[in-house]
């Protein structure tokens, strides 16, 4: 019998040790989380803190930044860390180092064999492994996620072994001269064609303290994570933004990371993806909801000489995530997306990340009657209306990466910006190194997808002129209980468009009458 194990038995999910949790599903109620956010997870697996473990919390009657601001002022480096309500970690076992048997579906390692099935594809994903997929990664060892059941290891996640950062630093190389550091990061993003989805995987180190800081092994690391356009889905061609924080293994190994997804909660996802944290294997490889089946991957990661500033930033995230399950923070794809919460959150702990500023503040304004009218609809112009008027920063990951790194760059070159709190601090202090990773997109039937768009006009060129041409994928919506909707929750945060439906309503309700009367009085004086 192959070395199958428990999840839950060894390593890490992310900063904290793997062992101080157990495995469990949505259903237990006999755990720390929120019940909001075990609705979310009743059919799914998931890892949850021992009892006597600290568990992150949340204020009730606040904004969710606000309650993380508090919280960060009375945050100590040397107290216990808090730790996620859950990790969605989707399978209970796992199996290391296994190579996929060339001739029948059997997982090989230096234990033994075992057979393997396919977890189910969604009905509504689009794509699935096929014998592109096999050829792939029989040419890698792998780590699987997934279910033992008798002498049938049900497969939910590959991961490719080689695919790590190395426990001594990865080779130098510069940023493309492309002028400013965002500009730099931009072109590293786009010199592979298709953004890198068919190239192999790479790491770099861009920048390095000093001689020191060659050897990575056990360094805790902060990462920021963007994943390209997909190639068959006309509603994701900004990609996805997400951060990540955990420790460089012995081997170099990355797939025990821990990523903060953000994601819809409202609607049920066609790859079954649910916001949490989650492993940096499952969150790239799971075969249903794996970001690296459907588009590249690229990552940014401060390589840190102290775990202060990974462990702040988790520890925000996993309390944002306890006012995100309670829908005191809803998601909004114009305003409160997977890129605004990060940076926001980011922002909230005290590193400015700057703002790029947004599309067009003024133009979206004359533009809401015309969309209006054109596409029937009020909801569609106020969608639109918000997005031209949010901060790129905010809205597109690509971007966020962009001026993070120049934000980092310059931090690490004692060149703090105006505004400067906490995590600015640490970072400027802790930082090591910086290292780029780029991860290919897995072969499979889906189409290959592309590097992010940096623009809304990159975006719209992007989309096929003919409606009948443009792909989406509908998906049912997931109302919240009420039920689990808390008494004390804020009324929704004004939108921007709240402010544009107010001023063009009260101009056709008043105005537009008062022109009328004012040109029929006109006429009535030449007539006269």
């Amino acid at each position: 019998m192959t070395s199958a194990t428990a999840a839950t038995a060894g390593g890490a999910f992310g900063l904290y040790p793997a062992t101080s949790f157990r495995a469990t599903t949505g259903c237990d109620r006999a755990c720390a989380a929120i019940p909001q956010a075990l609705w979310y997870f009743r059919a799914e697996t998931i890892a949850v803190p021992v009892p006597g473990v600290p568990v992150a919390g949340f204020a009730r009657g606040t904004e969710t930044f606000a309650d993380v601001r508090t919280w960060a002022a009375a945050w100590r480096s040397d107290a216990p860390p808090d730790y996620p309500p859950l990790v969605w970690i989707a399978a209970p076992d796992l199996v290391r180092h296994a190579r996929i048997a060339a001739d029948r579906d059997a997982l090989a390692t230096g234990d033994g064999e075992v057979a393997f099935a396919l977890v189910p594809r969604i009905p509504l994903n689009r794509s699935y492994f096929d014998a592109s997929s096999r050829t792939y990664f029989g040419g890698h060892t792998v780590t699987a996620r997934g279910t033992l059941a008798g002498a049938t290891f049900t497969v939910r996640t590959l991961w490719p072994d080689d695919f790590r950062l190395g426990g001594a630093a990865p080779p130098l190389r510069s940023l493309p001269a492309a002028g400013s550091p965002a500009a730099g990061m931009r072109a590293l993003m786009r010199e592979a064609p298709r953004g890198g989805a068919q190239s192999p995987f790479a790491a770099w180190t861009l920048w390095q303290r000093d001689a020191a800081d060659d050897d990575w092994t056990g360094r805790p690391v902060l990462a920021l994570m963007v994943n390209g356009a997909q190639g068959d889905d006309d509603e994701a061609h900004a990609g996805h933004f997400a951060l990540v924080t955990g420790r460089v293994a012995a081997d170099g190994a990355i797939g025990d990371w821990l990523v903060n997804n953000y994601y819809t909660l409202d609607a049920e996802s066609e790859k079954g993806i649910v916001a949490a944290p989650v492993p940096l294997d499952n969150y790239l490889a799971d075969l249903n909801s794996g970001q690296a089946w459907y588009r590249p991957s690229c990552l940014l990661v401060a390589v840190l000489r102290d775990g202060r500033a990974a462990a702040l930033v988790q520890g925000a995230l996993n309390r944002v995530y306890n006012q995100f399950y309670r829908h005191q923070l809803d998601y909004y794809h114009p305003t409160q997306n997977c890129t605004s919460i990060s940076v926001d959150t980011l922002r909230a702990l005290g590193w400015p990340v700057p703002a790029r500023g947004a599309t067009s503040a003024v133009g979206a304004w004359f533009a809401y009657p015309f969309v209006a009218l054109a596409k029937r609809s009020l909801v569609k112009a106020a969608t639109a209306f918000d997005y031209q008027r949010t901060d790129l920063t905010r809205l597109l990951p690509a971007i966020a990466l962009e001026d993070a790194f120049a934000s980092l760059w310059a931090l690490v070159r004692g060149e703090a910006p105006e505004g400067s709190g906490a995590l600015a601090r640490l970072l400027a202090a802790d930082v090591a190194a910086l290292a780029f990773l780029r991860v290919p997109q897995f072969p499979s039937s889906r189409a290959f997808g592309d590097a992010p768009v940096v623009s809304l006009a990159e975006y719209r060129a992007r989309v096929p002129r003919d409606p009948a041409q443009v792909q989406v994928v509908p998906v049912p919506p997931r109302p919240f209980p009420a039920a689990l909707r808390d008494s004390d929750l804020l009324p929704r945060s004004a939108r921007p468009s709240d402010r544009a439906l107010a001023a063009w309503g009260a101009l056709a309700v008043v105005g537009v009458p008062c022109l009328l009367w004012r040109a029929w009085q006109r006429r009535r004086a030449r007539q006269r």
